[in-house]
């Protein structure tokens, strides 16, 4: 079954707003191993491995990003675009936003900084395409 790009366009804001979570699951992981404390939840934070402040870090920088990737995704919607481009800059935004993560919590910094860069062009190129979608209608 093939999809249409503005059907792609709404699954991506979707699968990318759940993906705020995916770094949370190693928080998460690590909350337990060094013990919950229901009373103090943000206080345990420094008693986390460094991987999982990583993980923290990746998944708060994952709410910023996505509310800029929600908004031009969204302006590619309402103004009608419908092209492979706007198909690939979505695609490209969800697998640049997993390997941000990954990459943060690996830190691999330089890594990390191109895949936020990549997404963020790919956010941009959503934005271009709805601007230039409502001057040409």
């Amino acid at each position: 079954m093939a999809w249409s790009d503005s059907t792609l366009l709404l699954y991506a804001i979707a699968v990318a707003a759940v993906s705020i979570y995916f770094p949370y699951l190693f928080v998460a992981y690590a909350r337990f191993r060094v013990g919950y404390d229901l009373s103090a939840p943000r206080a345990m934070f420094d008693k986390l491995p460094p991987y999982a402040q990583r993980a923290m870090w990746a998944h708060q920088n994952a709410f910023e990003t996505f509310v800029t990737f929600l908004a031009a995704g969204l302006v590619a919607y309402v103004t009608g675009v419908s092209s492979p481009w706007a198909s690939s800059a979505a695609v490209v935004f969800m697998v640049a936003r997993w390997l941000y993560s990954a990459f943060y919590i690996l830190d691999l910094p330089l890594l990390r900084s191109t895949a936020f860069i990549i997404g963020s062009f790919a956010t941009a190129t959503l934005f271009a395409l709805g601007l230039l979608s409502a001057t040409l209608a």
